[in-house]
């Protein structure tokens, strides 16, 4: 699986760039799916932020309004009970999936129950394009900071990338670079500092920014 691990999503003509090549194709002729699912697990997401995303409305929205061929909807929490011959052709079609933030630890409890974490591996052409928790879910570690779902067993998540993610740099009072150099003593490991025109591009394990703005690579350190 190819992936673009964005922080306030595709947000300037650098990220587009990166999406449109790892697509192989414009954003017009590519189909997506749009998943709100982390959205639920977190305390200041809800139905308003959630349609937000699904619409394409600001401020929550932006790539669910970009002019894909085709955009549907994929609901993670309802997928055991529909059965796999049912979704898994669904997202094997899509070029694309639009994975909104909100809880990651959330997000990764019911990738696992879905089935759609098992499923990824052979996904070797499909782009997962992530905002904030749908990029930090990639991750093998979020730091307890950022767990907000009481169901959360701590704050590990998929490990399909071997770094962590601090997004909005700078959009919150708490997510300063102080702040994000003490929650990389935390977790340890390297771990990279996004502000909302920044992203990774993660290609067979390879990772590259992609940025018009502020962005760091915090080195590894031992956790506290």
């Amino acid at each position: 699986m190819k992936m673009l691990l964005t922080s306030g999503g595709v947000t300037n003509p650098t990220i587009h760039e990166a999406l449109v090549d790892l697509l192989g194709k414009p954003v017009d002729e590519a189909t997506a799916l749009c998943i709100p699912t982390a959205q639920w697990g977190h305390p200041m997401c809800g139905p308003v932020s959630a349609r937000g995303f699904v619409a394409g409305l600001p401020p929550w929205g932006g790539m669910t309004s970009m002019p894909w061929k085709s955009l549907g909807l994929l609901e993670l929490s309802a997928l055991a009970t529909i059965g796999e011959e049912r979704w898994v052709p669904w997202v094997r079609a899509a070029d694309v999936l639009l994975v909104d933030g909100g809880e990651a630890t959330y997000l990764c409890h019911w990738m696992k129950e879905s089935g759609l974490a098992d499923l990824l591996p052979s996904l070797s052409d499909t782009v997962w394009v992530g905002v904030s928790a749908g990029s930090m879910v990639m991750t093998p570690r979020i730091g307890p900071d950022f767990v907000q779902w009481p169901g959360a067993p701590d704050d590990r998540t998929l490990g399909l990338v071997d770094f962590a993610v601090f997004p909005h740099l700078d959009v919150f009072p708490e997510n300063t670079m102080a702040d994000a150099e003490k929650w990389a003593a935390e977790i340890g490991g390297p771990a990279y500092v996004l502000d909302d025109q920044s992203a990774i591009r993660v290609v067979d394990g390879m990772a590259e920014v992609v940025s018009e703005g502020r962005w760091s690579l915090l080195p590894e350190v031992s956790p506290h």
